[in-house]
């Protein structure tokens, strides 16, 4: 773990949530202030170097292209649109692969998470309600031909072959990340996880791995009662039911580098920008056979 990266956990772990707010607001705008030195040690690049760099780095073997990505943390090396990117990675899949990007969403910052946000307002609009994961997120979601599972916290947006069946009855599946979810999909099919501007804590197909194995994840957990979402996609509106399952220990992401090695987990920075990939089926596998070992993502306290 780096420095910033040692800074950001122990904030998020002890801070107040404004005080995290006010924090990284400093943080960025030091990064702007710097902008002009930052670009004249690490060089800058557009949309379309970032694609050469992909295709040398990655290759183009991929069923689905699960892209995790922060805007904000790409600059200032990265001189190009939001737009230019999204448009980029629509390229990059072309017509025979599928596109796929986080749309979630975690409540309103007026209340504290998801569910204290779906027990004042119980009515989720699919349609019309952003994705909280970054500004290329929302321009892709919103672009023409992508299509969206109808779940109201992991929603997933998705455009190319396989789009309609990768989103398709997310709001009936057994949880938001296991059997009958895109992620149990993304686990069946080649797919490539990569990240731009976000380490591999963001990583959030090792929910399927804990899914899966249910009662036998060896972290004790705790069900709760849950609670019903009215959803609406159009002139449509069904309910879902949102389960609640809570680990009792703390999950440290980064021990993910100690299950999985650099060949199944690559990671890298290009012109400072952390990017990293790997495949959601070595994900799954790793963190099932380490989980049969006794060894997880989690912490006792």
């Amino acid at each position: 773990m780096n420095p910033i990266e040692a800074v950001s956990e122990l904030a998020l772990r002890y801070l107040k949530p404004e005080q995290f707010v006010a924090l990284r607001s400093g943080y960025m705008s030091t990064r702007k202030r710097l902008a002009p030195l930052i670009c004249g040690i690490y060089g800058t690049f557009d949309a379309t170097k970032l694609r050469v760099h992909l295709e040398k780095r990655l290759g183009t073997r991929f069923e689905i292209l699960m892209v995790h990505s922060s805007f904000n943390h790409m600059q200032p090396t990265y001189t190009d649109s939001p737009l230019n990117l999204v448009r980029m990675l629509i390229d990059f899949c072309g017509p025979d692969r599928t596109l796929v990007m986080p749309a979630f969403y975690f409540g309103d910052s007026a209340f504290d998470g998801a569910a204290a946000t779906f027990m004042q307002r119980p009515r989720f609009d699919l349609r019309r309600t952003p994705s909280q994961m970054g500004l290329a997120t929302e321009l892709f979601r919103r672009s023409k031909g992508v299509v969206q599972s109808r779940h109201p916290v992991y929603r997933i947006a998705a455009l190319g072959p396989l789009a309609e069946r990768l989103t398709r009855g997310h709001e009936q599946a057994e949880s938001a990340a296991g059997r009958g979810s895109p992620f149990e999909f993304m686990a069946q099919h080649d797919t490539l996880i990569i990240g731009m501007g976000k380490f591999c804590d963001v990583l959030t197909q090792v929910h399927y791995a804990e899914a899966v194995l249910g009662e036998a994840f060896p972290v004790p957990s705790r069900s709760g009662p849950g609670l019903t979402v009215r959803v609406i996609d159009g002139d449509q509106e069904f309910p879902v039911r949102l389960r609640e399952r809570a680990f009792e220990w703390r999950r440290n992401m980064w021990k993910l580098r100690t299950i999985m090695d650099s060949a199944s987990l690559a990671e890298w920075k290009f012109h400072h920008v952390p990017m990293f990939a790997t495949r959601a089926a070595t994900v799954t596998d790793a963190l099932i056979q380490a989980a049969k070992r006794g060894v997880t993502l989690y912490e006792k306290p």
